[in-house]
């Protein structure tokens, strides 16, 4: 079977386009960086509006509890993923 000359430079084309998406895909977006590690820390709940409670962590990444029934001053064990800037509640 003989390709003609564009069948070929589209082979050479697509080769390109697979190999060019591998390189970004491992090298400069891995994979590993969508999947955080998650930490838990115990902290102290700085304020409480209207069930979002606010939090500063280690990270000095201030952090957002949705549905929080703790008041100001409570401490809690919380988990939230490394840089990210929401938590959960883990115990009281």
């Amino acid at each position: 079977m003989e390709l003609s000359s564009s069948q070929k430079a589209g082979l050479v084309f697509g080769g390109a386009f697979v190999v060019a998406g591998i390189v970004l895909s491992t090298l400069v977006f891995p994979f590993w960086n969508l999947i955080r590690e998650d930490v838990f820390e115990e902290v102290v709940i700085l304020s409480n509006d209207n069930g979002v409670c606010y939090i500063e962590t280690s990270d000095s990444i201030p952090k957002i509890i949705e549905n929080c029934n703790l008041n100001p001053g409570d401490t809690a064990t919380i988990k939230f993923g490394q840089g990210l800037a929401w938590a959960s509640i883990v115990s009281p």
